[in-house]
Formats: C-alpha cells, structure tokens, sequence
C-alpha cells in the first residue's frame, strides 16, 4: 500500500482518525509523528490513547521524553523535540519501548529515523489552518498496510 493522503478539518476528527488506529493497535506497534508544532501530533496520540483504553490524559511528554499510560497496551509516548542529535536519542535506551509489548507514538520522528524501527506508520501532519491539517500516512511493512485496511483508511475514506 502506498501512501495515503488526509485532511482533517478539526482536532476532533483527528481524534477520531487517532481512536481508529489505537483501537485496531496490537503489541509492537510504533508510530512514527512527523511535523512542525502546532500540526496536531499530540491531537492524534490522544486519540490513539483513547483507542487503546487509555483512561488518563496524554498531553505532550517533552519535558520528560517519554511518558507511559496504561491501556488495553501499554501507550509508551515518546517526544523527541528537545533533541538535536541522534546520539542523544540513542543515548535514552528507547529499544525497551520500541521493541516491547506495548504501542510506541514517537512525536518529532523526523529528528532520529535511523535508529527507530523501519516497519511502522509514518503519520506526517501538517497544519493548513486554524482548524485544518493535512495528514499523510505511510505504512512501512506489511503489517502497518494491514492495520490502515483494517481501520477502514485503504480507500481514502474517512470520518
């Protein structure tokens, strides 16, 4: 499957777009969150913790890089923004969350992809206005083609 193309025309729906993911999430999945602030990468994660049970609010973990919640999965959400050098990511020890039992939402991605897994969904948003944002999601491996047919997002369609 090849990339696939979104708009979002409220945080809402890209709650929702997230719930969908989260809740067709099994052990090992990683997400990988590509964008410049304000593109709504924390907006998705939370549905995506909402999808997964997740009863706790997910708010943006850059302070601490990474924050862990627990749901149907355990959520390992990981914020790369205060990095500037893809030692420091490889520094942190991130392999126990990357390559555990959990569900792994990695904002700032774009900061180290050559240490983070190579098969995963690739979600790059981009803001367009106030209320709009432009997703393109683009699964690495058969897996991640399997989990957008499942959610319904092979056809392009979406709510």
């Amino acid at each position: 499957m090849t990339a696939l193309h979104l708009i979002s025309h409220s945080a809402e729906q890209t709650q929702r777009l997230g719930v969908r993911l989260g809740a067709s999430a099994e052990a090992g999945d990683v997400f990988l969150l590509c964008g410049r602030l304000g593109s709504g990468k924390t907006c998705l994660t939370q549905g995506i913790a909402w999808g997964l049970d997740v009863k706790e609010y997910a708010s943006s973990p850059s302070f601490v890089i990474a924050r862990e919640h627990c749901g149907r999965f355990p959520l390992y959400h990981i914020d790369l923004y205060r990095l500037d050098r893809i030692e420091e990511v490889m520094d942190l020890g991130l392999d126990e969350y990357l390559h555990g039992k959990g569900i792994c939402v990695v904002e700032w991605a774009e900061k180290a992809m050559a240490v983070l897994p190579k098969e995963n969904l690739l979600i790059s948003l981009s803001y367009i206005s106030e209320t709009e944002r432009s997703l393109t999601l683009e699964p690495k491996g058969q897996r991640y083609s399997q989990l957008l047919k499942s959610v319904g997002l092979d056809s392009g369609t979406w709510n």
